[in-house]
């Protein structure tokens, strides 16, 4: 009885889920989800999902891992956050079917805020692109509007005085 339950509030965090790959591959929020991990706690009255032990989300071309993983829902049914805590947490998420490069990044804490349309990757974080990367305490980046920021962090392990980024030079067309 109590799966019953848990069922609407699986699918909804689903749904929700699939619109969060905006930027990505068009077909990979028509696409399935798949969780994987050692334990999930699920709290469907509250409308929080947490997810232990070496997890692992994958949907269409976007993966993210980490040691815990929660995923929160707004009082619409859609899903509002989802953090990823790890050492180190990952995402990937291939960005274009012309080019097989993948996003990805990697921090002590990723947090996707689904609402705001933003990543935020938090100690030791960094991206790569297309050979670019991006290093620093904190990475914020707006899917919607394609801006990143990178600088301090707060509360992080590993400070660093400064960012650092790496820009490969556009190819020219033969």
């Amino acid at each position: 009885m109590r799966l019953v339950k848990t069922i609407p509030f699986l699918l909804s965090l689903g749904v929700a889920l699939g619109s969060a790959s905006a930027f990505a591959l068009p077909n990979d929020r028509d696409q399935p989800i798949r969780i994987q991990a050692d334990n999930a706690h699920l709290d469907d009255k509250q409308g929080v999902a947490t997810y232990t032990g070496d997890v692992i989300i994958t949907q269409g071309s976007m993966v993210i891992k980490g040691n815990t993983v929660t995923m929160t829902r707004a009082a619409n049914g859609d899903i509002d956050v989802v953090t990823s805590v790890g050492n180190l947490a990952y995402f990937e998420q291939q960005q274009s079917a012309a080019k097989a490069d993948k996003m990805k990044g990697w921090a002590v804490t990723i947090q996707y805020q689904a609402q705001k349309d933003i990543v935020i990757l938090t100690d030791r974080a960094k991206v790569e692109n297309e050979g670019n990367t991006t290093e620093g305490e904190k990475i914020v980046y707006n899917t919607k509007t394609q801006v990143a920021t990178a600088g301090r962090g707060g509360n992080v392990t590993a400070p660093r005085q400064r960012i650092d980024m790496v820009i490969q030079p556009k190819k020219k067309a033969e």
